[in-house]
């Protein structure tokens, strides 16, 4: 494959901002997720319940982007939602749900980047692939999630994208650029200001 159109690691300011991953991975979690057992769980390291991801982040060059992302399914809330619909905007998705260990511990970051980029044009999306709607419904009172999930018990979204989501590697957050092009993933939790710097990169493409 020539060297163009190989996926990329860590690069320019992704690489500097992860830098201080290891750091903050040692320090105690906050707010919300302080007295969180299954969150204290993920910030030990512990393996339960879940396959956790190994925290690479991979960029993709806009030249190997594949073909726009193409999904169609209903959200928690009972209306349906369309990638097609999702031209000209960045849109992250986050494979989640609610007995995941680090899941519950990158909440509270995803929604404060929710809140950061809501007015730029970027959109965010929860994929949950186990839960019942109550079972969301009270991660996301818990954790103060604004953003909306698709229900995806059924595997059909995590199933269209197996190219970029292993199966069992939950959490998996996904960048995809403004055609609908997945940009970039990052296989377990999602460090903020890293997934910041992935969102803005992406945005300003």
């Amino acid at each position: 494959m020539p060297e163009s159109n190989r996926p990329r690691r860590m690069t320019g300011r992704v690489a500097a901002r992860l830098a201080a991953v290891v750091l903050a991975l040692s320090l105690p979690l906050t707010a919300c997720t302080a007295e969180d057992p299954l969150a204290q769980q993920a910030e030990a390291g512990s393996n339960k319940n879940y396959i956790a991801g190994d925290g690479s982040v991979t960029e993709y060059a806009p030249e190997s982007r594949g073909e726009p992302v193409q999904l169609n399914a209903k959200l928690f809330s009972g209306k349906t939602v369309d990638s097609s619909n999702w031209q000209g905007e960045v849109t992250v998705l986050n494979f989640w749900y609610a007995a995941c260990a680090p899941c519950r511990a990158e909440a509270p970051e995803l929604q404060s980047l929710h809140e950061k980029f809501k007015d730029d044009g970027v959109q965010f999306y929860g994929v949950n692939l186990r839960d019942s709607k109550h079972t969301a419904d009270a991660f996301e009172r818990n954790f103060g999630i604004t953003y909306p999930s698709i229900k995806d018990k059924n595997g059909t979204v995590l199933l269209s994208m197996t190219e970029y989501v292993p199966p069992q590697a939950v959490p998996t957050t996904i960048v995809l650029d403004k055609k609908g092009r997945v940009a970039a993933r990052i296989l377990g939790i999602a460090d903020k200001s890293t997934l910041e710097t992935l969102i803005s990169d992406t945005a300003a493409a």
